[in-house]
């Protein structure tokens, strides 16, 4: 049985992949609204949820990659790259504090809100560091625009959404996970 659940946390695990890899073309046409609605966001933390913290550490973090190398956006250096370590932290510590929190409403959304904030903080930290080396100033404002003042609609979709789409994939009459 436990194969068997491995099995299908990998097999999901593949799907938000590639919802992550698909959903920022709902938003393409015009990146302005992409960057304030995050759509790699929602099957990163997602997949952390209902997959755990491996599977939505190794999703958040080859998504942007993958779509960077593949399609060109976003672009590689600095974005694709502080984007992975960033994405990577939502889905581990998303997959890790429901794990370790009791699966009740309340703890899905201190999940969510570590998730989100410690994540914010990781990019924040990987773009000083690129910004270091590739040169370029990357002061407190400029985080502040790009982790909080800039993302505050995807924010507020991520606070409304994932919480109601965990509550569904979380029941054990939808998926059949330990």
């Amino acid at each position: 049985m436990k194969k068997h659940n491995s099995i299908i946390k990998m097999i999901l695990a593949a799907l938000f992949l590639a919802l992550a890899y698909v959903m920022p073309f709902l938003t393409g046409q015009i990146p302005e609204v992409g960057a304030m609605l995050c759509p790699l966001h929602i099957p990163v933390i997602l997949s952390g949820f209902i997959c755990g913290p491996y599977w939505g550490l190794a999703v958040g973090f080859i998504a942007p990659l993958l779509r960077s190398l593949v399609l060109g956006m976003p672009p590689l250096f600095p974005t694709a790259v502080c984007m992975a370590f960033e994405l990577a932290v939502y889905g581990g510590v998303s997959g890790l504090m429901h794990r370790i929190l009791p699966k009740k409403k309340p703890y899905i959304y201190c999940s969510l809100i570590i998730a989100m904030t410690v994540g914010r903080l990781v990019w924040g930290a990987a773009m000083m560091i690129c910004a270091g080396i590739g040169g370029t100033e990357f002061g407190f404002a400029a985080f502040v625009a790009g982790a909080f003042t800039n993302a505050i609609p995807g924010i507020i979709v991520q606070i409304i959404l994932i919480p109601v789409l965990v509550m569904v994939l979380d029941n054990p009459k939808v998926l059949k996970l330990d």
